[in-house]
């Protein structure tokens, strides 16, 4: 049963191998998902400000009449009652603000910011990135009633600035678009901040205690363990409806529930207990035991992860869309056109997200790592800083949010046609910066984009050329390891990728651990044992080899036999394998697998740095080319300036 379902489980060739071994499946980055949805999501998002355009100058009456109806939720003597304007702006996008709250916390717990000294620079070039546009529109606004409305200014529309980055493709580094959103999760959290504080009117102290003191129910559930999902949505539900009535906006409750949501890699005993869930119901497929398993599946993954993987594409492509149809709809005739670019508030909004955005992410991130003298620096070049800090000049939804809130009549319009006309800018100025660095030489364009910060490193257990088994150069600047499973069909899958990777330029060194699955893969662990065992006699390369050609034969008569081909003794090769010798070895990898956060097989490392997605030939060949970039530019000489700052700083 097992190596069937396996098989039918595994890719087709040609595809490609992103799959893991079935019960233990590692699903892709969660940071990789929301940057692919946000990004994809651009183009749904554009259409719907054009359709928002189009509507409301065709029939302008239609439009505010639409948005204008009234909807009203009554249950007994209570109700609610907001138009649907209203109901899109602070009740569906409270969702969008818990996916925004669950990125957040996922990054805290396993993304960039675990490392809580890199929270530094993120922070800063964040809020300076909210400060300098906000006083730029202060200045251009000064004395005047629109002044109020400098929250316009402070956010930056995370799926407009990732489309900008996504449509210039390879010209932008994987790492832009992390350095970018690091950065965003600062300001998203600060622009809601800032809603409730600043633009909610007639605050209600009764109501707002009263939303405190449910929210105190979450709270003792998450302390006490429970994750049954819709104790959390009606208590959510029933602090969202207390801060409505408390007059601040409601929008804020989703980033605080997303906040309170942790985020962690598979434990293999939750793992264990799925797969065993899920042989009980195979043996006997009964509705009780289907739904045993399927809890079992569920509870393996972190709440967060399952969250962000069923509301990240409602709020992409259904929700953020629907309120740019609702927000984004002006009346654009030439005597609207003529006053507008004469405007103080456009003038406000488009100086200070296209001159006061980049000025504020750029110049906080240099004058950061100037203070720290080089402790701290951004994870990528500063033609990445710079392009980074372009993109987030990006206008849309928290602006428009801020705008309703603080403006009204003409204002609204001007600041509406402001927004839009800032993201367009912004699209355009991240283009130029990027294909003004494609221009430059291949070394300088290297340390533009990558920069010279240290990686993280997310294995564990570094590379020990005495212990481990390697494959390739030794002194090859680029190293791949594989923590594998000789009865999993994807890691004999992976094998013709990682031969066709070291028959490359000779840049990789490759390097196996073991992950025996025993729950999923009853002969995996002899057969580990088995390859220690030929490495006792110096040929655990053609043992790992023939193992994985014949995955669906590894029987222990199949194991001696593999031996005898080889030449090996058989005496000695048998005694290893009853006695179980060589099972310390085997279980030192699985010990360095769980540290590293391993769970599932294939995983790979290349240089120190986890290989999420797909591990077709094209996919691990741009990691290996990007571990390889940045190593040129850490042995590479720093330009005569840069020589120069450090001796003058060396004498002072």
């Amino acid at each position: 049963m097992g190596q069937e379902t396996q098989e039918q489980s595994a890719p087709a060739p040609g595809e490609a191998y992103s799959g893991r071994t079935p019960w233990t499946q590692r699903l892709r980055t969660p940071i990789a998902s929301f940057l692919r949805a946000e990004a994809g999501s651009a183009a749904v998002l554009v259409a719907a400000i054009v359709a928002a355009l189009v509507w409301v100058n065709v029939d302008s009456d239609s439009y505010e009449t639409f948005w204008s109806t009234q909807l009203s939720i009554r249950l007994g003597d209570a109700s609610v009652s907001l138009d649907l304007r209203q109901w899109v702006n602070s009740g569906l996008m409270t969702f969008f603000f818990f996916v925004v709250g669950l990125e957040a916390r996922r990054e805290f717990d396993l993304g960039e910011l675990r490392e809580r000294r890199r929270f530094v620079l993120p922070l800063v070039a964040g809020l300076c990135g909210m400060l300098v546009p906000a006083l730029i529109y202060l200045a251009i606004n000064a004395g005047k009633p629109s002044a109020t409305a400098w929250g316009v200014v402070i956010s930056t529309d995370t799926a407009f600035a990732l489309g900008t980055l996504a449509l210039l493709g390879r010209r932008v580094p994987g790492q832009v678009r992390t350095f970018l959103l690091t950065a965003l999760v600062v300001d998203d959290v600060v622009a809601l901040l800032v809603i409730a504080l600043v633009y909610s009117k007639d605050v209600r102290v009764g109501p707002l205690l009263v939303a405190l003191a449910i929210f105190l129910v979450p709270l003792s559930l998450r302390a006490a363990g429970v994750r049954y999902g819709p104790l959390y949505c009606v208590t959510g539900a029933a602090v969202w409806l207390a801060v409505l009535a408390s007059g601040v906006d409601p929008i804020v409750v989703g980033l605080v529930m997303g906040l309170l949501t942790y985020a962690y890699n598979p434990r293999s005993e939750a793992l264990d207990r799925a797969a065993e869930l899920f042989r009980l119901f195979r043996e006997q497929p009964t509705p009780e035991l289907a739904r045993s398993a399927g809890a079992g599946l569920a509870a393996s993954l972190s709440l967060n992860e399952r969250l962000q993987q069923l509301w990240l594409p409602w709020t992409s492509y259904v929700i953020v869309p629907l309120f740019a149809l609702a927000n984004a709809g002006i009346v654009l005739d030439p005597e609207f056109l003529a006053r507008a670019v004469r405007s103080p508030v456009t003038i406000g909004v488009v100086v200070a997200y296209l001159v006061g955005k980049p000025l504020g992410v750029a110049g906080s991130s240099w004058l950061v790592t100037r203070l720290t003298r080089g402790r701290i620096k951004p994870p990528v070049g500063w033609a990445a800083v710079a392009g980074g800090g372009a993109a987030a000049s990006t206008a849309f939804t928290v602006s428009l949010l801020v705008a309703a809130l603080s403006l009204h009549g003409e204002d609204l319009r001007e600041a509406t046609f402001g927004v839009l006309v800032a993201a367009a800018g912004a699209a355009l100025t991240t283009w130029a910066v990027f294909r003004v660095t494609a221009l430059l030489p291949p070394a300088r364009r290297l340390r533009a984009l990558l920069g010279e910060a240290d990686p993280l490193v997310d294995l564990v257990a570094p590379v020990d050329e005495e212990r481990d088994h390697l494959r390739g150069p030794l002194e090859a600047p680029v190293t791949v390891v594989e923590y594998g499973d000789f009865e999993c069909p994807y890691c004999g899958r992976a094998e013709p990728v990682v031969r066709e990777l070291l028959a490359g330029q000779g840049d990789v060194r490759y390097v196996w651990r073991h992950l025996p699955l025993p729950q999923v893969h009853p002969h995996a662990a002899l057969a580990a044992e088995a390859a220690e065992a030929a490495a006792a006699q110096d040929a655990f390369w053609p043992m790992h080899d023939l193992l994985l050609e014949r995955q669906d034969h590894l029987l222990p008569k199949d194991l001696f036999r593999y031996a005898a081909e080889l030449g090996l003794d058989i005496q000695s090769f048998g005694e290893d394998l009853r006695e179980h010798r060589t099972a310390a070895r085997v279980a030192q990898d699985v010990e360095s697998a769980e540290l590293s956060g391993v769970s599932g097989t294939p995983t790979f490392f290349v240089n120190g740095r986890r290989h999420y997605g797909a591990y077709d030939i094209d996919s691990l060949r741009k990691a290996v080319a990007t571990a390889r970039a940045r190593v040129e530019v850490a042995t590479q000489p720093p330009p005569p300036r840069a020589v120069s700052s450090l001796l003058r700083r060396r004498r002072t």
